[in-house]
């Protein structure tokens, strides 16, 4: 007997409702001109820089700060970049992808 025959023998009169859980919609503002995805090394360390983003730069901000959390990487907003530590292009770009960007690969 599994816990749904457990509720129903306890409350015979209830009938379970469907939830509809509504639909996000992306409050990021989508753009025409593709997002630049670059890799460069900065002391000697990998970083992916992100820019092109023509929306306003409240969006950006948490674009990146979704994309730094589940990359689960540091990096910075500057001057309209987005910063990450290491080499995670293709990463962000699939998740960009998802998001409905158009992303360009830019060096290497």
């Amino acid at each position: 007997m599994d816990l749904q025959d457990q509720l129903k023998n306890l409350f015979p009169d209830h009938v379970p409702q469907k939830e509809e859980k509504p639909k996000e919609k992306s409050t990021i503002w989508m753009q025409e001109d593709p997002i630049i995805c670059k890799y460069e090394k900065r002391k000697g360390k990998p970083i992916t820089i992100l820019e092109g983003y023509t929306g306003a730069t409240s969006d950006f901000k948490k674009l990146a700060k979704e994309l730094k959390t589940k990359l689960s990487v540091g990096g910075s907003f500057k001057d309209d970049k987005i910063i990450i530590q290491g080499d995670y292009r293709d990463k962000i770009m699939t998740l960009l992808k998802e998001k409905g960007f158009n992303v360009k690969r830019v060096g290497g």
